[in-house]
């Protein structure tokens, strides 16, 4: 497969504090790859450095076949980068905020662009309301769809079901797994392994700035069902289970949220 993000030997220090310790890894054209680990390891500061907001100190990236340190501006032409909290204009209406975002990208013609992508992410109805009236997962699908104008082809997702209720959440897997469908690659951070579960081709695990284990999530479970864990035996381990047998053989991650 074509891979459209290859990271190698990436260091990054705030400070004393190296995050970053030597990070190698690669993700495959129209993959949703899951990056997980404890608070502090690292996820956000990698997010960052891939999206070209931050800096890293050594290795070399590069994404949709460019160097990210030489030609950041290529770089940021095929991404797009949905945070923790949904980044809209509460005061203007879905559409409205969709307009805007076309309007800064210099797209062209977008009037049509906007409206299937309302209509794409359930939001027709609701297009001409000021978004301090939707639900906090209508605000993030709003959020996700400003961030596919101009059709990137990665989207960063930072902890995207963050504080959705259940209903919320399964409705934007639905959304991230029809992306997919359209050929978008995923590089997704969660804090809910259920997540990563459903949604992940391919599984990452960063604990203390290093990359501690890797594999699909079909492949991580029947290595902890095939080890000597008595308890697994008759039945396959979750995710969770998988990550919580990882982190603690490491000795756990760090508290302090990087």
């Amino acid at each position: 497969m074509q891979e459209i993000i290859e990271v190698c030997s990436l260091k990054k220090s705030f400070k004393n504090n190296q995050v970053l310790k030597g990070i190698d890894f690669k993700v495959n054209k129209g993959q949703i790859f899951a990056l997980l680990g404890s608070n502090g390891t690292g996820k956000t500061t990698i997010i960052r450095i891939l999206s070209t907001i931050s800096k890293f100190d050594e290795g070399n990236v590069k994404i949709c076949g460019f160097d990210l340190k030489k030609e950041p501006n290529n770089v940021r032409s095929c991404i797009s980068l949905t945070g923790q909290y949904a980044a809209v204009d509460e005061m203007l209406t879905g559409r409205e905020n969709m307009y805007l975002v076309a309007k800064l990208r210099h797209l062209k013609n977008y009037k049509d662009t906007v409206n299937e992508l309302l209509e794409m992410f359930g939001l027709s109805e609701s297009k001409n309301r000021r978004v301090k009236t939707y639900s906090g997962g209508m605000r993030r699908k709003v959020d996700i769809a400003m961030s596919l104008l101009g059709d990137p082809e990665i989207i960063f997702l930072d902890e995207p079901t963050t504080g959705l209720d259940p209903q919320s959440r399964i409705s934007l897997w639905e959304t991230i797994e029809g992306l997919k469908k359209k050929g978008v690659t995923i590089f997704l951070t969660t804090q809910y392994l259920e997540e990563a579960d459903r949604l992940a081709d391919f599984v990452t695990v960063l604990d203390n700035g290093i990359i501690v284990s890797s594999g699909t999530p079909k492949e991580l479970k029947t290595a902890l069902k095939n080890s000597d864990f008595q308890e697994y035996e008759k039945e396959m381990p979750t995710l969770e289970d998988v990550f919580l047998s990882i982190i603690n053989k490491k000795g756990g991650g760090k508290n302090d949220n990087i």
